[in-house]
C-alpha cells in the first residue's frame, strides 16, 4: 500500500504513526510511575502478611535460622522440628495462602481510590487518485477519563471488612497447619526413637534365644534333654531373628517418615540422638473443663473458623449494598486533532448517580446466598467448637493412660528380666525345663514392646495435649524430651544408637 504514495503521503504517513507512539510512550511512562508504584506495594499490604513461620515456633525468625541446616549430625528433637517448619512444603503453601489473602485486602483497599483511564485511538484513511480525494488524512483522539466513588451505602466497607476477616483466617489457618506439623514431627521423631529401641529390644532378644539354644543344644548332645528341647529352643531362636528384621524394615520406614516430614527426600541419611529416658509424673491431675476453655480461645482452626463467619456476615452487608445506588464524581478530557477536523481540546466535570431499578432478581438471590452462606459457616464454627472439645478429652485421657501404662511396664520389665533370668539358670544348672525357658524369654520380649510402645505413647501423647488445646510452640517443644540438652553431649551420647540409620 505504501508503494501507492507519494514521497509526501509517507512523511505524513510516518508522522502520524510518530505521534501515535509517542502518547502510547507517555501513558505507559505514567502507568510506570513511582507515582502509582511503590516497588509494587503501594497501599502496603506487605505489613499486613504474617510472617512465612509464626513467631513463638523458632528461637529466631529470620531467614538465617532455616539457611542452617546440617544434617550430617546427630538430630535433637528440636533439630528435627525446626527443619521441617523450613523444608516442608506446607508451611510454603500456608504463606503463599497467606500472602494472596493480603494482597486481596489491598485489593478490597483500592476501591476508595479514585480512577483514570486514558483512551488512545487514531485512524489513517488513504484515497486514490482516482477518487475524490488524493491525500491521505489522520486523526488522533486522546480522552482522559477520572472517577471517584462517593457513596455505595457501605459496600466497599462490607468488602474491606471480609478482606481483613479472611486474611485473620488465613493467618489462624497457618498456625494451625504449623502446629499439625509440629505434631506430625513430633509423631514421627519418637517413632524413629521407638524404632531404634525396639531394634535394640529385638537383638537382645535374638541374643537371649540363641544363648538357650545353645544350651539346650549342648544338653541334647550331653544326653540330658530332648530333641523336642532343641527344636523348641531353636524355632524360638528363629521366631527372634524374624523379629529383628522386622524391626529393621520398621525402623527404616520410620526414617523415611521422619526425612519425609522435614522435607526432605526419603532417602536422606539421618541420625538422631540418643534418647534420654522418659520421665513421666506420678499423676495428672487437670481441670479438663478449663483445658476444653482454654482450647476454645487458642485453637487456631477455631479462630480461622470464627474469621471466616464474620466474613460471610460481611459478605451479606456488601451484598444488600450491591443492590443500592452509588454516586460518583467524573472528570475529563478529550483531545482530537487531526487533518481532516479542527482541533477540538473539551474538559468536562460531573456527578453521576447510578440507580439500578431491575435486575431479573439477582440482587434478592445473592442475599439469601450469602444468608445461607453465613448459617452454613456459623454450623462448621460449632461443629469445630463440639469437636475441640472431644480433641481435649481424649488427649487428656491417653495421656493419663500413657502415665500410668510407662510404670506398669517399667514393673513388667522388671519383673520379666529377673524370671527370664532365673529361668535360664535353672534350666542350664539341670533343674528347669525348656519349656518354662522359652515361655519367660517370650514374656520378657513382650515386656519390652509393651513398655516402648508405652513410653511412645506417652511423648506423642503430651504433644497432642498441648495441640489440642492450641499450645502445640517452642516452648512446648523445648520441654519434650531429647531437646534442650546441649547439642555436645548429644553427639557423644550418639554413639550408642544403633547405626542403622535411613541408608539408602
Amino acid at each position: 500500500m505504501l508503494k501507492k504514495l507519494t514521497l509526501i503521503q509517507k512523511l505524513k504517513y510516518l508522522t502520524w504513526l510518530a505521534s501515535l507512539l509517542a502518547v502510547l510512550q507517555a501513558n505507559t511512562v505514567l502507568a510506570d510511575s513511582s507515582i502509582w508504584y511503590n516497588s509494587n506495594d503501594p497501599l502496603n499490604t506487605k505489613a499486613l502478611t504474617p510472617p512465612s513461620i509464626p513467631v513463638g515456633y523458632l528461637d529466631s525468625q529470620n531467614d538465617s535460622t532455616c539457611a542452617a541446616s546440617n544434617y550430617t549430625n546427630a538430630l535433637t528433637l528440636y533439630d528435627v522440628v525446626e527443619a521441617a517448619l523450613c523444608n516442608n512444603p506446607q508451611t510454603r503453601e500456608a504463606y503463599a495462602n497467606a500472602k494472596v489473602q493480603a494482597a486481596q485486602v489491598g485489593i478490597a483497599e483500592s476501591a476508595y481510590l479514585p480512577s483514570v483511564k486514558d483512551n488512545v485511538s487514531a485512524n489513517l484513511n488513504l484515497t486514490y487518485p482516482d477518487q475524490s480525494r488524493s491525500n491521505p488524512y489522520s486523526n488522533l483522539n486522546n480522552s482522559i477519563v477520572a472517577s471517584y466513588l462517593l457513596y455505595d451505602f457501605g459496600n466497599r466497607d462490607a468488602n474491606l471488612e471480609s478482606a481483613r476477616q479472611l486474611l485473620q483466617a488465613a493467618s489462624a489457618t497457618q498456625n494451625s497447619v504449623v502446629q499439625n506439623l509440629l505434631l506430625s514431627a513430633i509423631q514421627a521423631y519418637y517413632q524413629v526413637q521407638a524404632g531404634i529401641a525396639a531394634l535394640d529390644a529385638a537383638l537382645e532378644s535374638e541374643r537371649a534365644s540363641d544363648e538357650s539354644y545353645k544350651a539346650a543344644e549342648a544338653r541334647y548332645k550331653a544326653g540330658a534333654a530332648t530333641p523336642a528341647d532343641k527344636l523348641q529352643a531353636q524355632t524360638l531362636f528363629a521366631q527372634n531373628t524374624l523379629s529383628r528384621i522386622t524391626a529393621e524394615g520398621s525402623l527404616k520406614n520410620a526414617y523415611g517418615l521422619l526425612a519425609n516430614v522435614m522435607g526432605l527426600a526419603a532417602n536422606q541419611t539421618l541420625k538422631l540422638t540418643a534418647i534420654t529416658r522418659t520421665q513421666t509424673t506420678n499423676n495428672i491431675d487437670q481441670d479438663i473443663n478449663a483445658l476444653i476453655e482454654q482450647a476454645h480461645t487458642r485453637r487456631p482452626d477455631l479462630l480461622a473458623s470464627e474469621a471466616q463467619l464474620k466474613a460471610a456476615q460481611a459478605n451479606i452487608e456488601a451484598s444488600r449494598a450491591s443492590a443500592k445506588p452509588t454516586v460518583s464524581v467524573g472528570v475529563s478530557n478529550n483531545l482530537q486533532n487531526g487533518s481532516s477536523q479542527s482541533f477540538n481540546n473539551n474538559s468536562t466535570l460531573g456527578i453521576t448517580v447510578s440507580i439500578p431499578l431491575f435486575s431479573g432478581y439477582g440482587p434478592t438471590y445473592r442475599v439469601k446466598s450469602a444468608e445461607a452462606s453465613a448459617d452454613a459457616q456459623m454450623a462448621q464454627r460449632d461443629q469445630l467448637r463440639l469437636q475441640i472439645s472431644l480433641d481435649v478429652w481424649r488427649a487428656y485421657q491417653n495421656l493419663r493412660t500413657a502415665n500410668e501404662s510407662t510404670h506398669a511396664a517399667k514393673v513388667l520389665v522388671t519383673s520379666a528380666e529377673e524370671s527370664s533370668r532365673v529361668a535360664l539358670g535353672r534350666y542350664k544348672a539341670g533343674v528347669g525345663n525348656i519349656i518354662d525357658t522359652l515361655n519367660a524369654q517370650s514374656a520378657l520380649a513382650s515386656a519390652r514392646q509393651q513398655q516402648i510402645q508405652a513410653n511412645l505413647n506417652w511423648n506423642i501423647a503430651r504433644a497432642a495435649l498441648a495441640q489440642s488445646i492450641g499450645g502445640l510452640d517452642n516452648a512446648m517443644i523445648q520441654s519434650l524430651p531429647e531437646t534442650n540438652t546441649q547439642k555436645a553431649s548429644n553427639l557423644k551420647d550418639s554413639t550408642s544408637t544403633p547405626a542403622l540409620g535411613n541408608q539408602p
